[in-house]
């Protein structure tokens, strides 16, 4: 395809200073040492409660852990390091070991990254961005910007990775910055009228709205995916697209609105309407130009999708989860299938000249490594359940909470997953975290459901720092957030987050069921 502009997936370099860059190395050399030493100290530990498949898992797991938390290698090279060592050390055959990786909530993930890698060849993105933007009610009203900014950027990662949110919205949030910050007021200093805070909650939104809307769906972040298959193959309950929204979208709304009001409130313009910003952006969203036959063929790819993903829950709704219609449509048309279904439409419906709406080529440059990372922590998560590791740690864990039954688990899953993504991946916590709480549920004899739905969600509530998420460090390396206030800001956020979690999951579990 001629003219044709590519937005590529991955995320902008990080900026950090000397010394973070010296922890970064200090935390990879010290990972590459340990984790051989953890695998040979775990292997020779007399663990007689233990069988020797699990026993030798529990050592490649303790590696595989190191290496995630340090990032020594790359985290997707760890996933299919750790399900290769465990076929050297029999833990389990390679047919068993590497199944997975097949399983059929990857597809779901390949399908969900090429519609979004469509959305961003077409920059169908920047129209809603824009669109959404220039709406006569918001105006120059700084707090109105950054609400309907917040709200797109949290819309947005609903439906396509945070990391890929926050990089399409950054430059838009820049360009407004650079506009308000050139324009000089009547202080006589000098200075812009402008406070300069705003420019820093902006950017906070950015990275704040994106991983909070990633929770509204199920193809919003890879640590839905990784809840929804633990949950399917470890304790036997299937989720479905509607279901995992009636309890996301809440979450989402709450969080964003107090997100809104904390920023709004801590990063105040200083000015109660900006001169010229409405002029800027109607302009930038003349520049998107007229509608495109590629765009009308995305948006009719992924509107095909998205209903395909709701109907079902509808119908289900509608004539009741036991109605031959509703097992027919979820045996037939399982999200999955709509996935596939609706990236396949976009190499047979038209794109921009004469070719289609999206090239092989272009679909290929989809992040491979998440889904690698993906297949390879639900390996070893099957593999802890059926070697008898996975039960062997939850009654050694159990003993150990502070509170008992399922609320104490609760409250337990989500504050660990929280504080573990502040350092490792958002996907990695998951696959830590998430096959330990079932087995603890299991072992203090409560239901694994809350426990495990709300682990999934606390791994997307990494806040705090420039490392604990894509979209925090996209927006570190602006310039416009000092990490002191990055992290002032990102702890009430987690506090909050944490607390909300674990009300709404409590309240809203039991539609799961």
């Amino acid at each position: 395809m001629v003219g044709r502009e590519v937005t590529p997936s991955c995320s902008p370099l990080e900026v950090l200073s000397a010394g973070e860059i010296r922890f970064e190395r200090l935390r990879r050399r010290v990972g590459a040492l340990l984790a051989p030493v953890a695998l040979l100290v775990v292997m020779v530990l007399p663990i007689e409660a233990l069988t020797p498949e699990a026993h030798r898992l529990a050592a490649v797991m303790a590696a595989v852990m190191i290496l995630w938390i340090s990032e020594a290698l790359p985290m997707a090279v760890t996933a299919i390091l750790g399900a290769a060592a465990c076929v050297i050390l029999r833990v389990a055959p390679a047919v068993e070991v590497f199944a997975p990786f097949a399983d059929p909530l990857i597809f779901l993930f390949i399908g969900s990254f090429i519609l979004a890698q469509a959305i961003f060849v077409h920059r169908l993105d920047r129209r809603v961005a824009f669109g959404v933007l220039s709406i006569r009610w918001i105006g120059a009203r700084p707090s109105r910007i950054l609400l309907a900014y917040g709200a797109t950027t949290c819309f947005l990662s609903a439906w396509i990775s945070n990391t890929a949110t926050t990089a399409m919205m950054l430059p838009i949030g820049m360009s407004i910055i650079a506009f308000l910050f050139a324009e000089k007021g009547d202080r006589g200093d000098g200075r812009s009228r402008v406070d300069p805070r705003y420019a820093t909650g902006l950017m906070l939104m950015t990275a704040f709205a994106a991983s909070i809307g990633g929770l509204a769906t199920p193809v919003g972040s890879p640590t839905n995916i990784v809840g929804i298959g633990q949950m399917r193959r470890l304790i036997g309950v299937e989720v479905s697209f509607f279901q995992w929204s009636m309890v996301g979208v809440p979450i989402v709304l709450v969080l964003f609105t107090f997100l809104f009001f904390y920023l709004n409130r801590g990063c105040p313009a200083g000015v109660a309407a900006l001169e010229g910003s409405r002029e800027l952006i109607h302009a930038e969203r003349a520049a998107v130009g007229p509608w495109t036959q590629g765009q009308r063929s995305v948006l009719a790819a992924f509107a095909v999708t998205v209903g395909l993903w709701v109907v079902p829950g509808m119908l289900a709704l509608a004539a009741g989860e036991d109605s031959a219609i509703s097992r027919n449509v979820n045996t037939s048309l399982p999200e999955t299938v709509a996935a596939v279904v609706g990236a396949s439409l976009l190499f047979v419906l038209p794109g921009d000249g004469k070719g289609r709406a999206l090239t092989w080529r272009e679909a290929a440059s989809i992040d491979w490594g998440v889904i690698l990372l993906f297949g390879g922590g639900l390996a070893l998560g099957l593999l802890s359940f059926r070697t008898g590791l996975a039960e062997w740690m939850g009654r050694g864990l159990t003993g150990l909470l502070p509170l008992g039954g399922s609320l104490g688990l609760l409250i337990a899953s989500v504050t660990v997953a929280t504080v573990l993504s502040e350092t490792t991946s958002n996907t990695a916590s998951a696959n830590m975290v998430i096959p330990v709480v079932i087995s603890m549920a299991q072992a203090a004899g409560v239901d694994p459901l809350e426990p495990t739905l709300g682990a999934a969600i606390g791994a997307s509530l990494g806040f705090m720092l420039p490392v604990s998420t894509p979209p925090n460090a996209i927006v570190y390396g602006s310039g416009y957030v000092p990490l002191v206030r990055m992290i002032r800001f990102g702890v009430l956020l987690d506090l909050v987050g944490i607390a909300v979690v674990v009300v709404l999951v409590r309240l809203l579990a039991p539609l799961l069921r």
